[in-house]
């Protein structure tokens, strides 16, 4: 046991730009690919991997510290630390139990494949510690480490039946063959979709939208660099920059901008060619069935509407942030709040405005959300000395993945204590769910049908 635990902890210290690459060259020789053909597309996937990090970090490094300085002039102090994804995974992983959930996770996931209830090969294994995130919550409010267990498998079958509903549409999307998304803040895109559809029915909104008509409309002014420019000046003259300093966050900010459809062409150049020998293997071994392969949501961040979405998120996190009842916890490390703009961007299907709306919106969830989780992260930084916190120290993230989701079925056995609150909002999602699935199984069935 010690032997796997040491084993796990050290394929997880390579980092995802290791470990995901590992995964998909050892899946790329399973279904026969070249030795060659299957290392190259595993170091282009890592290179793909590492320069997404490389460009988050450089945004995140510009602009958390116009933020810091817009807090320090509103003047309002907020007791819980946002430690972002990347604390919240070490801390995560600190929980005892954490290195079972490895072969929980693939041991569903191979149940689910012969079983025929799900055509999504995971091979975003790094974001176990998501599944990690939600049975630690579900621990500390029952004790038990099996219904922690229970709950994180629950978690990870509605993550694959999520990909395979979604394949479609992130092809469309993307143009990115055989692919779809297993990371699971994509569950925010159930409860965005019954805004959607009222959204849709206002005939403004309901005609397409996405960056290139945006560039249609105002010509240079949506180019990428140009826009990030913009985008920065007015970032910097919020936190009272100097003048050097407002123009250079809007060099960052085009910078930033510029590079990511840049990056998001070695996804695809990594990727198409294990989804080509994936399709092919299954063809020959199950006529009947086409697998597709689960990752993690970097392989979207060519979509310029996506980091759109994010950078108007900024704002309006850090306003609703000083001003929503409830919430007391200050967004520093998750404000670049991926877990927003990818859902909306599904939902919305690339839609600018409707996706802008979508993510004020629902920006409060992710704060109140936040709030509610830093007893257990807090608890568990503390007992296991993950992470050094001063005395009484509070730590949480503000941009948890799949917040209302992660919520409810973390906490619905509160209603061993008479709170029948997260039961409900679970039973929402889940009609939310049910929906927005069938409208996404109509969807590829008109594709299959015109494509005919």
């Amino acid at each position: 046991m010690q032997i796997l635990e040491n084993s796990v902890n050290f394929l997880l210290g390579l980092g995802a730009a290791v470990f995901v690459p590992i995964i998909i060259i050892i899946a790329g020789l399973l279904v026969r690919m070249k030795i060659k053909d299957a290392i190259s597309s595993g170091i282009t996937l890592g290179v793909a991997f590492s320069g997404m990090t490389m460009l988050i970090n450089y945004m995140t490094g510009a602009i958390t510290p116009a933020a810091e300085a817009m807090v320090k002039t509103i003047g309002i102090e907020l007791p819980i630390t946002d430690g972002g994804w990347t604390t919240m995974s070490t801390i995560s992983w600190s929980w005892p139990y954490a290195f079972l959930m490895f072969p929980l996770v693939i041991g569903i996931n191979i149940l689910l494949l012969v079983l025929k209830k799900t055509d999504t090969f995971n091979a975003d294994l790094w974001n176990v510690w998501g599944k990690i995130f939600t049975a630690v919550a579900a621990y500390y409010i029952t004790k038990s480490v099996i219904i922690a267990f229970i709950i994180a498998a629950i978690q990870t079958v509605f993550e694959l039946k999520s990909a395979d509903f979604h394949q479609y549409r992130v092809e469309k999307l993307s143009g990115i063959p055989g692919v779809t998304c297993t990371h699971k803040m994509v569950f925010l895109a159930a409860p965005m979709y019954p805004v959607d559809w009222v959204l849709r029915k206002i005939p403004a909104l309901n005609k397409s939208f996405d960056a290139s008509d945006l560039k249609d409309k105002v010509g240079i002014f949506a180019e990428n660099h140009v826009l990030g420019f913009i985008l920065g000046i007015i970032f910097g003259i919020l936190a009272r920059y100097d003048v050097a300093g407002v123009l250079t966050l809007g060099v960052q900010c085009a910078t930033a901008l510029t590079l990511f459809p840049v990056i998001s062409k070695y996804f695809m150049q990594a990727l198409e060619p294990i989804s080509n020998a994936v399709s092919e293997f299954m063809q020959n071994k199950f006529s009947d069935r086409e697998l597709y392969v689960g990752l993690d949501w970097p392989f979207l961040g060519g979509s310029n509407e996506i980091w759109l979405a994010v950078i108007w998120t900024i704002p309006v996190t850090l306003i609703m942030a000083f001003f929503l009842p409830g919430n007391k916890i200050l967004p520093f490390a998750g404000i670049i709040n991926i877990a927003i703009a990818v859902p909306a961007y599904f939902v919305c299907q690339g839609n600018i405005i409707r996706m802008l709306i979508q993510c004020t919106l629902f920006t409060p969830a992710f704060l109140w959300i936040g709030t509610q989780f830093a007893p257990f992260m807090t608890e568990l930084a503390n007992t296991t000395g993950a992470v050094s916190l001063a005395q009484g120290q509070q730590i949480s993230n503000s941009s948890i993945d799949g917040p209302i989701f992660t919520y409810a079925l973390s906490h619905v056995m509160k209603i061993v204590d008479g709170d029948f609150i997260p039961l409900i909002v679970l039973i929402i999602w889940i009609v939310c769910f049910i929906c927005y699935s069938r409208s996404l199984i109509r969807e590829r069935k008109a594709g299959e049908a015109t494509a005919k």
